[in-house]
């Protein structure tokens, strides 16, 4: 079983280390888009009378902000992750890599969430704002 463990570690190890490069990847681009999102929420692009149009601005940018912390926190621990990998590679037991084990799928699930939370809001932010932007007059 030992043999099993030491066999195993490797693999698991760098796919491991090539999910949180794909999620750091995966932030990265979350970054870019938040700030795009919040540079359309404070243009002025949008018809003034629309109804709720201000309650509907500060409740996508409240939404944003806390994807945004909870990003910047997931990115801190993919940080930590990343460290305890490479630290798993000269651990002569198996339970280190148990304990990486576990922390990573926990960490995946965070990600995932995080992820998906953005994906939806960007989904309702970008329906809406397509309805009510103001028209552009032909010259």
């Amino acid at each position: 079983m030992k043999n099993k463990t030491k066999d195993r570690k490797p693999y698991d190890l760098e796919k491991f280390h090539l999910d949180s490069r794909q999620w750091k990847s995966s932030f990265h681009l979350m970054k870019d888009e938040l700030v795009f999102i919040e540079e359309l929420l404070h243009s002025y692009v949008f018809e003034p009378d629309t109804p709720n149009l201000f309650e509907r601005l500060q409740d996508y940018l409240a939404r944003l902000k806390t994807v945004k912390n909870y990003g910047k926190e997931l990115e801190e621990q993919i940080i930590q992750h990343e460290n305890k990998l490479g630290g798993a590679l000269e651990c002569k037991s198996g339970h280190c890599d148990e304990d990486v084990h576990v922390e990573h799928q926990q960490l995946k699930a965070n990600v995932v969430n995080c992820l998906q939370q953005f994906q939806v809001l960007k989904s309702e932010v970008f329906n809406y704002a397509g309805g009510i932007l103001r028209k552009r007059r032909p010259d």
